[in-house]
This record gives structure tokens, C-alpha cells and sequence, in this order.
């Protein structure tokens, strides 16, 4: 059985041509905000400014 599962594993992709920064940057049209049909994205961002 683990030979089988092993052959069906494959790692994660994302769709060709597809711009994840620009489509999670995108806001929301107004007939999707109507209907509910959208996602809130917070984005972190580290500082990494050293302070000595």
C-alpha cells in the first residue's frame, strides 16, 4: 500500500501565468462584496532593520 500512495504524492503548484501578488492584491467588485463571495488577505511585513 505504500508503494501506491508514494506514486500519487505530488507537490504542490500553482496555475501557470498566474500572478499570485496581483491576484491577491485585486479588490473585491461590488456585486462580489454583495453576495459575500470574496476573501480578506492580511499581509505581513517584517522590518528587518537592524537596529545597532
Amino acid at each position: 500500500m505504500k508503494d501506491n500512495q508514494d506514486k500519487h504524492q505530488t507537490e504542490a503548484t500553482m496555475a501557470p501565468g498566474m500572478d499570485d501578488q496581483e491576484e491577491l492584491t485585486q479588490s473585491a467588485t461590488q456585486t462580489e462584496l454583495n453576495k459575500g463571495e470574496y476573501t480578506e488577505v492580511t499581509t505581513l511585513s517584517l522590518d528587518e532593520n537592524d537596529p545597532s
